[in-house]
């Protein structure tokens, strides 16, 4: 199974050992961040550092100015964090130690945007704006990441790239010092709390057939068992039809549905149409339409037929119910990449890496994605090292 590394810019430059280190684990690929949210990340073998701050999302190289020139919103470029072609530097380091790189880009995420721009935040039923998520139902938002796509995607040499949050972001959101675990919000709590009541969302609800005002209400009420008993039971869509009612809950999300399916056909046809017809499109995605975050919540037909595949999480055992409703729609090149943790410290089980990539792949899996090469201690790294050498995964 041909597999992929995630890795950041700041992994590589600097340090004169990490393209081959990478090469050695096994790996063909290198899926590489060109677009990425704020974060603070460990680099437990550069010479030069420890810890990284992303303070902000940000793109990881030069953009190209005339692009932007006159938009209403454009990307931030990056702080000392990755200085100047960042990107490209790691991306040549790579490649000259013969491994193939793809770019990673994160698009409906974005905590500065949403400081600096409130107006193109998710709202939620209560009027509390999510400054992380952008709504993707917004023209002016929906134009910035589809011109972001196709910008940070085809990079120089890139073979292709991966798409991650194209659709919608809600609540759930890795936060500095979050504090929002006093009450466990399951699937459909999750899901209510993330229904975006913008401008563009009302009207969208509006065609639907539904009263705007009406309908965050009714989310209100629905919500009420949850803040009273400290949780919410049940999981998936059967439990956000519970809590909201068949016939609202399929309203919300025929609308949402919608959105996010142009938004990502448009973006998709952004990237085709800057890149050479070889170049490969993927998007990180879930089978479950309601869901949201970086993983977007797809139809499974509808999105392979728009893109060349998906890169699903696949970590603690979810392979048997996230590969499967792809695998059904599946043609002979399809991309179904089973994306594994490989950090311990993070949820990950490297030492099982063999066995559950030889299980995604009965389920249909085609390639491996491995999150994340740059944050994983030497031990998980040997780990991954044996696994593909047993699987035999370097080649295609």
């Amino acid at each position: 199974m041909r597999t992929s590394a995630f890795l950041y810019p700041w992994d590589v430059t600097g340090d004169p050992d990490a393209a081959a280190r990478i090469a050695d684990l096994g790996v063909r690929q290198v899926t590489l961040a060109s677009a990425y949210h704020s974060t603070r990340a460990l680099t437990p073998r550069h010479p030069a550092h420890r810890v990284v701050t992303a303070e902000y999302a940000a793109v990881l190289y030069p953009p190209d100015r005339s692009r932007w020139a006159g938009r209403d919103l454009a990307p931030y470029e990056a702080g000392d964090w990755a200085p100047g072609d960042a990107y490209g530097e790691a991306a040549r380091a790579l490649e000259a130690a013969g491994l193939e790189v793809h770019s990673w880009v994160v698009l409906a995420h974005s905590s500065r945007l949403g400081a600096e721009r409130p107006g193109t935040s998710v709202v939620n039923a209560y009027g509390d704006r999510y400054p992380w998520a952008p709504c993707v139902a917004q023209p002016a938002v929906r134009a910035y990441l589809t011109a972001l796509a196709a910008e940070a995607a085809v990079r120089p040499g890139a073979r292709g790239t991966e798409l991650e949050s194209c659709g919608w972001y809600g609540m759930a959101h890795l936060h500095a010092h979050d504090k929002v675990a006093g009450v466990a919000l399951g699937d459909a709590a999750q899901y209510l709390m993330s229904l975006c009541f913008c401008a563009a969302c009302r009207a969208g609800y509006t065609a639907e057939g539904l009263d705007p005002d009406d309908l965050a209400a009714a989310v209100r009420r629905a919500l009420e068992p949850v803040w009273a008993s400290g949780g919410a039971s049940g999981t998936g869509w059967p439990a956000v039809r519970e809590l909201l009612g068949a016939d609202l809950a399929a309203a919300t999300l025929a609308w949402r549905t919608r959105a996010a399916r142009t938004l990502q056909e448009e973006a998709v046809a952004a990237v085709r149409a800057a890149a050479r017809p070889s170049f490969r499109v993927l998007l990180h995605a879930d089978p479950a339409p309601y869901r949201t975050g970086a993983n977007a919540g797809v139809d499974p037909a509808h999105v392979l037929s728009v893109a060349d595949g998906v890169v699903v999480p696949c970590t603690g055992g979810g392979a048997g119910t996230v590969l499967p409703p792809f695998a059904a729609h599946a043609r002979g090149d399809t991309v179904l990449a089973a994306n594994f943790t490989v950090v311990t410290g993070m949820g990950g089980s490297p030492s099982t890496l063999a066995a559950d990539a030889a299980r995604a792949r009965e389920l249909g899996a085609t390639e491996l994605r491995l999150y994340h090469a740059g944050l994983a201690s030497d031990p998980d790294l040997a780990a991954v090292r044996a696994a593909l050498r047993a699987l035999g995964a370097a080649g295609d």
